[in-house]
């Protein structure tokens, strides 16, 4: 059977349970069409690039499954009638990535880098610059 990821942005009002449910609703269709859902990532709430549909933040969720072509079109009906999701992408891969998804392996990173500016008290790696005069004309018109 093809190999396939499902990408949907949920809208950001909604609660987690909801998040999850709309995630095992894509799962049940999936196995009711004779598929596999392989992995089901909720990647969390995230800023979107440009507002979509007066929301500026999305629930992102990764789903991995392999399933015949039937599956696939029904699942896409299904995320496009519901108006939870206002975006989805299905494409067909060669072969499901193994271990965390680059999203989670994203935050992973992020955390770790957060732990480590800790360390450092933030910006103490910067020398001070000490005051320093602006150039050029001031308010008045004056040099």
């Amino acid at each position: 059977m093809p190999l396939y990821e499902h990408v949907f942005l949920a809208r950001q009002d909604l609660a987690q349970a909801q998040v999850d449910a709309l995630a095992e609703n894509a799962t049940k269709i999936v196995e009711d069409h004779g598929g596999k859902v392989v992995r089901t990532e909720t990647w969390g709430l995230r800023n979107l690039a440009y507002r979509i549909a007066k929301n500026r933040k999305a629930h992102y969720v990764g789903l991995d499954f392999e399933a015949p072509a039937p599956a696939v079109a029904e699942l896409e009906r299904q995320t496009q009638i519901n108006e939870d999701v206002i975006r989805y992408m299905t494409i067909k891969v060669d072969a499901h990535e193994q271990g965390p998804s680059a999203m989670m392996r994203r935050g992973d990173r992020d955390k770790r880098r957060g732990d480590r500016d800790d360390d450092r008290g933030g910006r103490g790696d910067r020398d001070d610059r000490g005051g320093r005069e602006r150039g050029g004309r001031g308010r008045d018109g004056e040099d």
